[in-house]
């Protein structure tokens, strides 16, 4: 019988199997996937306590044109009620508890900004129309400030794209072009994020344990502290064939003898690779080295231009990380002002960001709990600054070297509550802080044979799933993204008749031009 591996246990790799199980007819004990942390879920994490503070990496937004995902798990039971689906309980979540921001941007005084004026000048307007129009191909190895003026960059607009989706003007223009086109249907409810979807808890809770229960029901072999170290492809073989993976467990090494008509799949490269978490008391340490995530790629890229490039993306920290903390409180005061600042209840809200804090800070009180075993009288909420390396307002520190206490006091300068409610908050609240390194590596500059194909050319069993394989107008750091490249590689290696849906091409429509040049145009 054929099997089939996957190399990495993250969003991509689940589902994955789960399109192998439903479109390719396996078993699901013909299928193994090899995950070298405790636990699946890659970037989609969280954890910890309600006594020591939760933890989460970060939350990923979703919206209506999630075509493979709300595909995906249309057949996947929620946890909290199994004949719901998940996909049934996002949407209805957003029926029931949209976004309706009317604090997306707070300024030096603390006073909030009116968004219905995007700020473009003249000038702005037509950068960005530009860029929206110019051929992906003349972008080559450009960055967004290539494409724009100095001005373009204290816009609110580019306040609030850049802090929703985390680029940086140091980006590639590539992806920032495909981020136009792919959300500009979104623009006329940009700053109030309506259209914008959640799942009911963290993704974790939400997305990733429903999904592995289903693949385990099924016979999923899921396999946790295992690291693939490398991949043997067969020699003189006509096109590009694994028949050899080599692990690692439990101080043991072993190889796994693959044939032509198995599948591998691996998820190359990690943007939570090295995270490193601090504490309420301490700064985060000193980042680990590279996981096999990275190793593994470059090993397989080494000589061969048809696996992408690994160096475009991991070789420069510097431009890729930034840091979130999660915060856990036993006393309902920062929720209750922040209610009374923002004039949405916990939940409503959306993002907030403080454009005068020199980290640019963002923060976010989701819909609680956050945690499906959040107890009663504890809230959770969250944030993250895109700038950690600058001194923060307060502290003077970069924020990578400040302490979750520290990161809260540059939070409630920025807000300036009342004395009374500042007390509260720092003597009952947990701030759990974490740096990442590569959170960010996939906006890199780049060349658009940097990321491998899903399915290179030529290839008999071997494809690259996740955030890190090509996938024409789709935008990465997106769950879509990875479920996109799941889909697509069990299509192509198993020459399925199925494939997944066009990637939504809003920028086609000519009402949802209409509707966007009204927005860039809103004074």
């Amino acid at each position: 019988m054929t099997k089939a591996y996957l190399v990495g246990g993250g969003i991509a790799a689940l589902a994955a199997a789960a399109f192998l199980i439903r479109d390719g007819g396996f078993e699901g004990s013909d299928i193994q996937i090899f995950e070298a942390q405790p636990r699946t879920g890659g970037s989609l994490d969280a954890g910890g306590t309600p006594e020591a503070g939760y933890t989460m990496r970060g939350g990923r937004m979703f919206e209506a044109e999630f075509r493979c995902t709300y595909d995906l798990l249309s057949a996947v039971p929620s946890l909290d009620d199994p004949s719901v689906p998940v996909t049934r309980e996002i949407l209805d979540g957003h029926e029931e508890f949209a976004w309706d921001d009317v604090s997306r941007l707070v300024d030096g005084q603390g006073d909030i900004v009116d968004t219905r004026s995007m700020g473009f000048s003249e000038r702005d307007r037509i950068d960005l129309l530009r860029c929206l129009a110019a051929p992906e191909g003349h972008l080559d190895g450009t960055r967004i400030t290539d494409c724009f003026g100095e001005h373009f960059f204290t816009t609110n607009f580019w306040f609030m794209w850049c802090t929703t989706f985390a680029f940086q003007p140091w980006h590639s223009a590539i992806e920032f072009r495909r981020y136009l086109r792919r959300f500009l249907h979104l623009f006329p409810e940009f700053s109030s994020m309506t259209g914008i979807h959640r799942t009911r808890y963290n993704q974790y809770d939400s997305i990733v344990r429903p999904l592995e229960a289903w693949l385990r029901e099924r016979g999923v072999i899921v396999r946790t502290g295992w690291r693939v170290t490398d991949l043997r492809l067969a020699p003189g073989h006509r096109g590009t064939a694994v028949e050899q993976i080599r692990v690692s467990h439990d101080g043991r090494d072993e190889r796994i003898d693959v044939t032509p008509e198995d599948l591998v799949l691996v998820t190359n490269g990690s943007m939570t690779d090295a995270s490193s978490l601090g504490s309420h008391t301490e700064a985060p340490p000193a980042p680990p080295r590279r996981s096999d995530a990275w190793l593994l790629w470059n090993r397989l890229a080494r000589g061969r231009d048809d696996f992408g490039n690994p160096a475009a993306f991991d070789k420069n920290v510097k431009e890729s990380r930034w840091e979130s903390f999660t915060v856990t409180d036993r006393d309902p005061a920062f929720l209750e002002a922040l209610e009374k600042f923002s004039g949405r209840p916990a939940g409503r809200g959306g993002l907030m960001t403080f454009t005068a804090s020199n980290w640019l800070l963002t923060i976010v009180a989701n819909r609680q709990p956050v945690y499906r075993d959040q107890p009663e009288g504890v809230s959770v909420w969250w944030g993250y600054g895109l700038s950690p390396d600058r001194p923060g307002n307060l502290t003077g520190k970069p924020m990578t070297e400040c302490s979750g206490r520290e990161i809260l006091d540059e939070v409630l300068h920025h807000l300036r509550f009342d004395a009374s409610v500042t007390g509260r908050v720092r003597e009952t609240s947990t701030v759990v802080p974490c740096v990442m390194p590569y959170i960010t590596s996939q906006f890199l500059v780049r060349r658009r044979d940097d990321r491998p194909a899903v399915v290179p050319e030529g290839s008999v069993n071997l494809a690259f799933i996740g955030q890190f394989a090509e996938v024409p107008d789709d935008v990465v750091f997106t769950v879509e993204y990875s479920v996109r490249t799941a889909w697509t590689a069990v299509a192509e290696l198993l020459r399925l008749p199925g494939r997944p849906p066009e990637v939504y091409k809003g920028h086609h429509d000519p009402r949802v031009l209409a509707r966007a040049l009204e927005t860039l145009h809103a004074r």
